[in-house]
């Protein structure tokens, strides 16, 4: 099966896995991933049928959904394309970005090894900040029983992914402890350009929160 028909397939199913989903990673976040990082791809010079395949199946089995395995998602996005005869290398190219795409933790490095992860990864974290990202992020917080906030509560800074995957904190604890990094951990050129205005729009719904908070 060629690439054209292999996205085609790809759209087809992750529409139909991610309909119900309701922790801010539904097939909305997929599709607003894709066509980002087919914009990024076209500033970068990266493959964009590879990126577009790869951010279809960026969040397929991932590990906020079993149970912990990072491994899972890069091993079903190959199981799915080595079901529909995907040419090897293509498939090996994409699972490669699945593989690197994930966030570990503040202190843990998720370097890509090509232009497509960099577009890819860096598609997935514009979505996690600005606007969109704020409501993810209380849409993931509500769905897992987290607090809105806890004053009283130590940030943390994850030098480890296994720590980082056990954390439990308050939603707005996870905006420092990831939201607020990801503008420096842009990528390419591209995304830190479109990173800086969501950025900015956080640390201003930061300020607000906090000042309704106490009631200044």
């Amino acid at each position: 099966m060629n690439t054209l028909q292999l996205i085609e397939k790809t759209e087809a199913r992750m529409m139909e896995m991610f309909a119900n989903e309701h922790t801010g990673h539904d097939w909305f976040h997929i599709d607003r991933v894709r066509r980002m990082a087919l914009v990024l791809a076209h500033e970068e010079g990266a493959d964009s049928q590879v990126v577009e395949l790869a951010a279809l199946l960026h969040d397929i089995d991932d590990w906020k959904f079993n149970g912990g395995d990072v491994d899972g998602g890069p091993k079903a996005a190959r199981a799915w394309l080595e079901s529909l005869d995907g040419r090897p290398d293509v498939i090996d190219r994409v699972v490669k970005v699945v593989e690197e795409v994930t966030f570990k933790g503040a202190g843990v490095d998720t370097p890509t090894s090509s232009i497509e992860a960099a577009v890819v990864q860096d598609a997935d974290r514009l979505d996690a900040i600005g606007a969109i990202g704020i409501g993810r992020a209380f849409a993931y917080g509500g769905a897992n029983k987290r607090q809105l906030w806890n004053p009283e509560e130590e940030v943390e800074y994850h030098d480890t992914f296994e720590a980082y995957k056990k954390n439990n904190n308050s939603t707005l604890a996870h905006f420092h402890e990831k939201l607020l990094l990801l503008k420096d951990r842009m990528q390419t050129e591209s995304g830190k350009k479109m990173a800086e205005k969501r950025h900015q729009y956080m640390e201003s719904f930061l300020d607000q929160f906090e000042s309704e908070w106490w009631g200044d």
